[in-house]
């Protein structure tokens, strides 16, 4: 007897049973919050977003200051009178142009308003109350938020002495894992682990997990991409944003990057259409050659200038490859981000692990130098309450959930 199907209005038909476990994915989705960079940028904020004076320095939320290139711009005022269509076609194009750069089959790569969707739908579809989330600490927030909804362990395993992952301690983490999640370069501290020590938790992660590596800061670094462990059929899922060397943080548009049948664990989830500014914006900017050889110069110089100021007035820093850092400001981390709101530079937020580090996004140089100016005048006022250095850990800390990020 054939199973009970169900027509869609797509035109898709499904089994009953099918139909339900994708309604009661659909109802865990709308009961949960998609945490963003741009969320979590101003969570610590004291003073709402609508206070943020129009002369401020934000460099706070890893954005890229130079916005998209003057050739995506062109192309999305081009076409603005065809905003009123969705144009799926262009989103298949768009698929289709990244897939022959990178060397991919097309149906290796889907398309999302931004990667935070697709990461946070793959926790979800892959974690529980029985398989845990493993990750770094401190690095990106996100997959724990979604961790907390899918009612997952989440164990964060401290940076190696050079702020890489640990990858021999993740793998080792629980053998029930669900999701090893490796940024590199790291968000927040813009430090790059090897692709030898990626392939090693790809080889050596627990039987059923997936190995998901987050390159939304790839471009800025020298670090090793690993699409190629995707079109080799490996268990492994890769992000990719345009929002950070491609300067479209506002536009919103990332990909998804896996096998077929990995990819199909975000069904559940749903897909909107694509806002059709950011697909052409995304495409053109993916086929100037010298955009981001261009950007990641400019970044380097920039922020090695910073680090050279740094250095010179003996204030201690993580050396990074992307266009965030982390200063040991030696007080409290969310009191300095206070501090300097009182100077109109925006700084970035605070780790629990690191409670006196703040991150720092690379502006432009203008921008720098006004940081420069505000920090060293916060760094000479008197701390307002000490707070001990954070002790070194050695092992794996477990959460259940996820605090708050309100």
């Amino acid at each position: 007897m054939k199973p009970e199907t169900l027509a869609l209005p797509n035109g898709y038909r499904v089994t009953r049973r099918t139909f339900v476990r994708i309604a009661s994915a659909a109802s865990a989705v709308a009961l949960a919050r998609i945490a963003t960079e741009a969320d979590l940028a101003f969570a610590q904020r004291v003073r709402p977003l609508t206070n943020v004076p129009a002369d401020a320095i934000l460099i706070n939320a890893n954005e890229n200051p130079l916005g998209p290139c003057a050739q995506a711009c062109s192309a999305m005022a081009d076409l603005g009178v065809r905003g009123g269509r969705y144009e799926y076609g262009m989103t298949q194009e768009l698929l289709k142009t990244f897939a022959e750069i990178e060397g991919l089959k097309p149906e290796y790569v889907r398309a999302y308003a931004g990667s935070s969707e697709p990461l946070h739908y793959m926790v979800l579809a892959l974690t529980s109350p029985e398989k845990s989330l493993v990750m770094g600490d401190p690095a990106y927030e996100a997959p724990m938020q979604a961790a907390s909804y899918s009612k997952a362990r989440i164990l964060k395993v401290p940076l190696t002495r050079n702020y890489a992952h640990d990858v021999k301690a993740m793998v080792a983490a629980d053998p029930n894992a669900g999701v090893l999640y490796i940024c590199n370069p790291n968000n927040p501290t813009g430090t790059t682990t090897t692709r030898e020590d990626i392939e090693y938790a790809l080889a050596n992660k627990p039987k059923g997990s997936i190995l998901m590596v987050d390159e939304a800061y790839i471009h800025f670094s020298d670090a090793k991409p690993v699409l190629d462990l995707v079109a080799a059929d490996k268990e492994i899922v890769v992000l990719r944003t345009f929002s950070k060397i491609y300067g479209m943080a506002g536009l919103r548009c990332g990909f998804a990057i896996a096998r077929p049948d990995l990819l199909a664990k975000l069904d559940p989830y749903g897909w909107n259409s694509m806002p059709v500014t950011a697909v052409v914006a995304a495409k053109t900017s993916l086929k100037s050659r010298e955009l981001v050889p261009e950007r990641k110069k400019i970044n380097a110089d920039i922020r090695n200038d910073v680090f050279s100021w740094l250095a010179a007035n003996k204030y201690s820093f993580v050396p990074s490859e992307t266009n965030c850092f982390m200063i040991d400001v030696k007080r409290p981390g969310k009191q300095f981000i206070q501090a300097m709101e009182a100077k109109k530079v925006y700084i970035g937020r605070v780790w629990p692990v690191w409670p006196t580090h703040v991150r720092i996004t690379v502006g432009t140089k203008p921008e720098m130098e006004a940081f420069k100016k505000a920090f060293k005048e916060s760094m000479e006022a008197p701390a307002v309450a000490a707070i001990a250095p954070h002790s070194s850990v050695e092992t794996w800390r477990a959460e259940r959930p996820y605090p708050s990020l309100s």
